[in-house]
């Protein structure tokens, strides 16, 4: 794997615990101030219908791109600090979240270790991953199946509910 001097990173920030509204934006904040991302843009609001485990509040979820020169495993030790600062308890898959940051795609970067994999395993099966994106960088290409973020929306199959979050949980 070759680092270049400036990556594209996308990542799926959600959140359907406490007051999801405010943890999202303290995260934004978070990231900004750790001058990570350079170029930071941040999609619409998403209030999206929980994946797996039907049985929790529904989730509000964000998409930011941005430039950065951190390595892949810095980004992660990054964001999972904010996570932790946010309150983030270790829960089984398919839970209630206070935050969850994933590093979705970093450049054409593909990376399959224990601790980290990039591009995330299941976006394209995520609505809820791909309509932020979708948003910001619509023309970021995963770089196994060499389709945009545009084309995997339109071929998602996911049903779950995505819908701009109008304010409100």
């Amino acid at each position: 794997m070759i680092i270049k001097s400036k990556n594209l990173v996308l990542l799926s920030l959600g959140s359907n615990l406490g007051s999801p509204e405010m943890v999202l934006l303290k995260a934004i904040r978070q990231l900004e101030e750790a001058n990570i991302l350079s170029c930071l843009k941040v999609s619409q609001w998403y209030k999206t219908e929980p994946v797996g485990n039907l049985d929790q509040p529904w989730f509000l979820n964000i998409g930011i791109s941005g430039m950065t020169s951190l390595s892949p495993y810095a980004l992660m030790k990054i964001c999972k600090s904010i996570e932790y600062l946010a309150g983030r308890q270790v829960r089984m898959r398919w839970q209630e979240r206070e935050l969850d940051i994933d590093i979705i795609l970093y450049s054409d970067n593909v990376i399959n270790l224990p601790d980290i994999t990039i591009p995330h395993p299941r976006m394209h099966e995520r609505r809820f991953v791909l309509t932020p994106l979708n948003d910001i960088a619509p023309d970021a290409v995963h770089p196994i199946f060499q389709k945009t973020i545009s084309q995997l929306l339109d071929e998602c199959t996911d049903q779950a509910e995505v819908r701009i979050y109008q304010g409100g949980m």
